[in-house]
């Protein structure tokens, strides 16, 4: 990737790591503001390669200015609209310096601007990143479009999820399944259990289950569906919510997804797959640039709005990013000794962050490998990471390295 080394511009720094070398935008003097190093960018050769084969980025980009690129994103100045500089720019040098783990991005917002941004390895401005289940969050937002726009409400939550569904058998169903509802399969309460043998032979043979075929099938082989059952388990929820979105919405909800929400939020570069059923993945296999996480973080953060226009229902964000039950403390993912109360929403996760004698409640959408949208309401703070990283501690970082940054 070449970037821009025009002294009047950047710093570079010497790294020990595979890096290289690093690039930093935004720290050099007021007076280099014209010739300011651009973001790296994938080729479109590059774009077509799976994603591991994509070469790590020569040097690594640090930006407490972000670009302006007029794509809905306000921007700001690291140290100037809020966070402290050197803390910051601290911990994305050791990030380059192979020091925290496989990061991708990172990227900070504070009181609705944009104010750092950074990537490393595969890392591109341009380049839509894997984002496993932090699917589930945005497949959670979809459903939020749809009540926002009528076609369900907020009471039809507590509704049984076959209510929506024409196409299903019930007289077939095990007992219980016909009492699941969309609260319960948004917070992976659904008391589904299946074994992992059936669930290959499911998708060794996917004919049936085209459309609602999936639901009736689930519903058909789980166990009874009893009290005890109907605790947190998860993966137990997305694709139910996804037939359900298919069913009330015009049109499909490849369509619906891509015009009434990313399109409304001008997010074009990115990639959702279709599951063996005919309908999008709604837990995993979408790729979203790092600024499109940035958009989803917004939406989330302006309770349901966007550039003034109440895209989801605010009754749903608020209840989607609460704690609506808890989910354990024994191992959480991106977490550490500072993360506690983990909790579950609808698709979004949630922890209390802890810096010093006081604990910072934060809602997160995660995905696997460093998949995070990070949001500390009390703070007006959002944290960004991608990365291919199978043990990341993105949320225990977010509390001892960049907390103390944005707590005055």
């Amino acid at each position: 990737m070449n970037i821009n080394f025009k002294l009047k511009s950047l710093l570079a720094v010497a790294l020990l790591s595979g890096c290289n070398s690093l690039a930093t935008a935004g720290v050099a003097e007021e007076s280099a503001k014209d010739t300011k190093t651009l973001a790296p960018e994938v080729t479109a050769a590059e774009a077509e390669l799976p994603f591991r084969d994509i070469p790590y980025l020569e040097n690594a980009f640090i930006d407490t200015a972000p670009a302006d690129r007029k794509d809905g994103i306000l921007v700001g100045k690291l140290g100037v609209d809020g966070g402290n500089k050197d803390m910051i720019v601290k911990l994305a040098q050791e990030i380059a310096d192979d020091k925290h783990g496989e990061f991708d991005s990172l990227l900070i917002a504070h009181k609705g601007k944009l104010i750092f941004e950074s990537y490393y390895k595969v890392g591109r401005i341009n380049l839509p990143h894997f984002q496993a289940s932090a699917t589930k969050a945005y497949t959670s937002l979809a459903l939020g479009r749809a009540i926002q726009l009528g076609y369900l409400t907020m009471a039809d939550l507590d509704k049984p999820v076959v209510s929506f569904l024409q196409d299903l058998d019930p007289t077939k169903f095990a007992d219980g399944s016909e009492r699941i509802t969309l609260h319960q399969a948004l917070t992976m309460t659904t008391g589904i259990r299946i074994s992992d043998e059936k669930w290959k032979e499911f998708e060794d043979n996917p004919g049936p289950l085209k459309g609602q075929g999936l639901v009736q099938t689930i519903f058909e082989h789980s166990a009874p569906i009893t009290a005890e059952s109907q605790s947190f388990l998860y993966g137990t929820g997305p694709m139910l919510v996804m037939t359900v979105i298919e069913a009330v919405v015009p049109g499909t909800a490849a369509d619906f997804i891509k015009n009434e929400l990313l399109g409304k939020m001008g997010i074009t570069n990115y990639s959702w797959r279709t599951h063996y059923n005919g309908l999008p993945e709604a837990g995993w296999r979408t790729r979203m640039t790092s600024r499109a996480l940035v958009k989803f973080g917004t939406l989330a953060r302006d309770k349901g709005k966007w550039n003034g226009e109440q895209l989801i229902s605010e009754a749903f964000v608020t209840k989607a990013t609460s704690r609506i039950l808890y989910t354990g403390d024994d191992d959480p993912f991106g977490g550490g000794k500072d993360v506690s109360n983990y909790g579950y929403g609808y698709f979004w996760w949630s922890g209390d962050l802890k810096y010093g004698d006081k604990s910072y409640f934060s809602a997160s959408a995660q995905g696997g490998m460093g998949q995070f949208i990070i949001l500390i309401e009390e703070l007006d703070l959002m944290v960004v990471t991608t990365a291919h990283d199978r043990e990341p501690s993105t949320l225990q970082k977010t509390a001892e390295r960049i907390l103390p940054a944005f707590v005055q």
